[in-house]
C-alpha cells in the first residue's frame, strides 16, 4: 500500500522531508517509526490524515502520515 510520510524538524536530518513509501497491509504507525529508526520517546506528535494519531493505529492505502519531534525551549 502507498503511504505518504512527512517528517518535520530534526527528523528530516539524514532522512527526507516527504516521501511516498510502500508498506504491506496491516502496517501500523509504530512499524513505520521503527523502519525510519526513530525512537518513539523522541516523538512529540503524530498526525494521520490531519488528525492526531497513536503509534498502534493501523495504516490504510493512501494515508498521509506526519511525524513531529518533541519541541523544547522556553
Amino acid at each position: 500500500m502507498h503511504i505518504t510520510v512527512k517528517l518535520f524538524a530534526t527528523f528530516r536530518v539524514g532522512r527526507f522531508a516527504a516521501q511516498a513509501r510502500e508498506y504491506p497491509e496491516g502496517t501500523r504507525i509504530a512499524d513505520v517509526v521503527r523502519d525510519l529508526h526513530i525512537r518513539e520517546a523522541e516523538i512529540g506528535t503524530i498526525m494521520l490524515n490531519n488528525r492526531h494519531a497513536e503509534p498502534d493505529q493501523q495504516l490504510n492505502d493512501g494515508d498521509n502520515l506526519s511525524i513531529f519531534p518533541l519541541v523544547g525551549g522556553g
